[in-house]
């Protein structure tokens, strides 16, 4: 089934040989760029265009037209390359339209070789604009997906480049019309005087996979030849194009239907007109199965992404709707933005005439500003919410259908939950949600081994729901997610390849401690007083020497024996209590370059309380992750600008599911020791 975009929307892409069809209604020009993580272009021999159209893993038509065929490998584009952006232009200079608000809103699709549609994108909205990024085929967590943009720019090809950072925007848009006005006046003589006959099959037809009567160009990555074997200029009707759909069968002076000769001249202007060209948006397909409530979509499936296995595909999704919702908040709070800015811009032109700020005329242009102003906020607000139910209806089949290492303490995963075999790619920290969708919740997943320890703050904090704990709440709160977060990383690993050590010099988190103390997973008591702080750093600061010795000099199997070579976790309750100088080193020892040899660092500490190392502290402080154990929104998001609030992964009161977990894992061990 085709998913529809709108803008901003994206969809998973099946495969990485694609071919990317495009209708306008008018000739048009169709390129594409190569650009980095930022969308940077790094010179303009990264972009395809009719002058220069083939690139690695891309190739584009060689001339303007109605209707093209873009061919893409995403397997043979550069790994640098993270972004390739679609674009379309209108040719310059003639006299054709300037501008796409007076054309038919143009029509992209993503196809598979096959010819069956992936995706597809109606540009509407687009006005002065000459130039528009039509979509965007995108990398993303390993896997290319596909985004609906729709970017105008009504100062044309110069302006989409120089919005990409090209240096050389102006000249290669001068170059890229250049080399179209060229080809058009080569390729298209003007029109005789004399049309064809009334021909039977033109019309309105819908439109098929396969362009419906219109044999499909060859692409250069065709599956049944060699890369680059598809007809050149003399296989295709229009000389000098390659790899492009005709605006319309077999080329000005050749018959529509092959080996039938041209129509005579004589009985009016000839129709250059696609015969299966819709000049509207096409209808959109019946759907593949009847919705789940009516006026609602189809209901979700858990695992619709792309991946080899339904942990990855279970991964990719959840980041997925991650980046939806994301994406469809920035959009929301843009268009309030906007009509912020349009209100106060409009109450301003009203205020400036004296005449207008006393009496009825003042008051009715007031009102009518407010009224635009509500107008186009509400309208922003219904894309938002209906977004977000599409969102909420994915968590709800999305959610029950996690493995235990994704999962919330209160899914019933828990309960048939077995000690793994193999590491999972990812483990859930904790939850993410935004204050315009306060109704849906993203799981918080990070990548499995660890590249940064963990800081659970226990500082004071005034929570979002207003209440407010003083610092011994916070100290035994912050222990508690640090239990939590401890026991979710000993159950998702195998026996006996995970150690947990814990630091607690004052023994003031004996009762948090409890769960992992009496289970038998720890690999010794917790250790208490400054000698205890002494050994156990200096245990894990010489193990990592080791392991980092051994690993360099290209000796893995050099290593001391009994040295235990499991994925090492210390938990640091009560800092900087019991802490010198050189513990503190030490910690910053085992905080930069611990993760890389398997030693892991989650502090429990209070950042004010911390604050007496002073320059010393500053840069554990920023080598670790910063959770807290109650819900903040403190993690910034640079992608889209937002801050994320944040809810750790707590067990529900009165549960013994940690208790549960935990007595297996300690089982697990003891029979792995044997």
């Amino acid at each position: 089934m085709t998913a529809e975009l709108t803008r901003g929307q994206n969809h998973p892409l099946p495969g990485a040989r694609l071919e990317i069809r495009v209708s306008a209604g008018t000739p048009v020009v169709a390129g594409a760029t190569l650009g980095d993580e930022d969308g940077t272009i790094h010179g303009v021999e990264q972009v395809a265009h009719p002058g220069a159209p083939t690139l690695p893993g891309l190739e584009v038509s060689r001339q303007a037209a109605a209707d093209h065929r873009l061919a893409v490998d995403l397997d043979a584009v550069p790994d640098a390359v993270h972004r390739v952006s679609v674009l379309l232009a209108l040719p310059t200079g003639g006299r054709g339209p300037a501008r796409f608000g007076a054309v038919a809103a143009p029509f992209v699709a993503v196809t598979g070789l096959d010819g069956d549609e992936v995706a597809s994108y109606t540009i509407t909205g687009l006005e002065a604009e000459s130039a528009v990024v039509a979509l965007e085929l995108y990398r993303r967590q390993g896997a290319w997906k596909v985004r609906a943009v729709g970017q105008g720019y009504a100062g044309g090809l110069a302006e989409l480049f120089a919005d990409q950072q090209l240096a050389q925007a102006h000249q290669l848009a001068g170059s890229i019309h250049e080399a179209v006005a060229s080809g058009l006046a080569r390729s298209v003589p003007a029109p005789p005087a004399a049309a064809p006959a009334h021909r039977p099959d033109q019309g309105t037809a819908p439109r098929t996979g396969t362009g419906g009567s219109v044999p499909p160009a060859s692409s250069p990555y065709d599956p049944q030849g060699a890369p680059g074997s598809g007809p050149g200029p003399q296989g295709s009707g229009v000389p000098g194009q390659h790899g492009a759909q005709q605006p319309y069968p077999g080329g000005p002076g050749e018959s529509a239907t092959a080996g039938q000769p041209a129509a005579p001249g004589g009985d009016g202007p000839i129709d250059y007109s696609h015969p299966r060209r819709q000049t509207a948006a096409p209808p959109p397909p019946p759907p593949a199965a009847p919705p789940a409530e009516p006026g609602r979509p189809a209901r979700p499936v858990a695992g619709d992404a792309t991946g080899w296995s339904m942990e990855e595909r279970l991964y990719n999704q959840v980041w997925g709707m991650f980046e939806d919702l994301a994406r469809t908040t920035a959009a929301y709070r843009s268009a309030v933005d906007f009509a912020d800015s349009r209100m106060e811009k409009e109450l301003d032109q009203v205020l400036s005439d004296p005449r207008n700020r006393i009496g009825g005329q003042g008051d009715a242009a007031r009102e009518a500003a407010r009224a635009r102003h509500g107008e186009l906020v509400s309208q922003a607000r219904e894309v938002l919410d209906r977004d977000v139910t599409q969102l909420l209806a994915e968590a709800e089949v999305v959610e029950p259908a996690l493995p235990a290492a994704f999962a919330r303490w209160d899914n019933p995963v828990w309960h048939a939950y077995r000690v793994p075999m193999e590491i999972p790619m990812a483990l859930r920290l904790g939850d993410l949600h935004l204050p315009e969708a306060d109704r849906i919740r993203i799981p918080m997943l990070i990548r499995l081994p660890l590249e940064r320890g963990l800081w659970i703050d226990s500082g004071r904090s005034a929570s979002l729901d207003g209440s407010f704990a003083d610092s011994h709440e916070m100290r035994r709160l912050g222990l508690e997610t640090a239990v939590a977060h401890a026991a979710r990383l000993l159950a998702v690993y195998p026996p006996g390849e995970f150690t947990v050590h814990v630091i607690d010099p004052a023994g003031s988190g004996a009762q948090a401690l409890a769960p992992l103390v009496h289970s038998g997973v720890l690999a010794a008591p917790p250790a208490q007083g400054a000698a205890g702080v002494t050994e156990v750093l200096s245990r894990l600061t010489e193990r990592v020497d080791l392991v980092q010795m051994a690993l360099r000099g290209g000796a893995p199997d050099a290593l001391p024996p009994g040295l235990d070579t499991s994925h090492q976790l210390l938990i640091v309750n009560d800092f900087p209590h019991g802490f010198d100088d050189r513990a503190v080193n030490q910690l910053r020892y085992l905080a930069d370059e611990g993760p890389a040899v398997g030693v892991h660092l989650m502090m429990v500490a209070d950042r004010e309380e911390s604050s007496g190392f002073g320059p010393l502290l500053d840069p554990l402080w920023r080598s670790l992750l910063r959770l807290t154990p109650v819900a903040e929104d403190h993690l910034a998001d640079p992608w889209v600008g937002h801050a994320w609030t944040y809810e750790p992964p707590l067990v529900p009161p009165g549960s013994q599911v940690l208790q549960q977990v935990l007595a297996q894992v300690a089982a697990a061990r003891r029979s792995w020791d044997r």
